[in-house]
This record gives structure tokens, sequence and C-alpha cells, in this order.
């Protein structure tokens, strides 16, 4: 399952939650404390939207949004 961490009110997060509805993906929400950020947060700039979908971890929604409308949107063409 897709975990997700973001922030509840950060645009961007919004984005690749709307991304996950349309596209009917269960995922996992996980709160980010900012004055306590994980791990996977930290390594990559310590910003929000990070997707970990089994190990594929990434930031940045557009670069979020694009994977999971090639992975799961456009069933004949996965490049990920």
């Amino acid at each position: 399952m897709i975990k997700l961490y973001q922030f509840a009110t950060c645009p961007y997060c919004e984005r690749v939650r709307q991304k996950l509805a349309e596209l009917n993906i269960e995922y996992e929400k996980i709160e980010v404390d900012r004055a306590n950020k994980p791990d996977i947060v930290k390594n990559l700039g310590g910003t929000v939207p990070v997707i970990d979908d089994n190990g594929m971890i990434m930031n940045e929604s557009a670069d979020i949004v694009k994977y999971l409308e090639e992975k799961y949107g456009n069933k004949g063409n996965k490049s990920w």
C-alpha cells in the first residue's frame, strides 16, 4: 500500500491526494510533524509530499502525479 507523507493543509499534498482518489488507489496518510520529520522526508530535502510505493520513494507533487498516472492510470504504458 502506498504511504503518503503529508501536511493536511499543504496544497501540493492535496494535489497528490486528489490524484490518488481519481485513480481509486488505497493509501495510508502519514501526517508529518513539522518539528520532528521522519527520515524518509528529511532525506529528500524535508519537504512534502513524499510517497513510498513499496520501496519506490519520491517527492515533488508533479513527479508523484506523473508516476501515479503512468503506473496506475494507463495500465498499458508502464515506464516505472
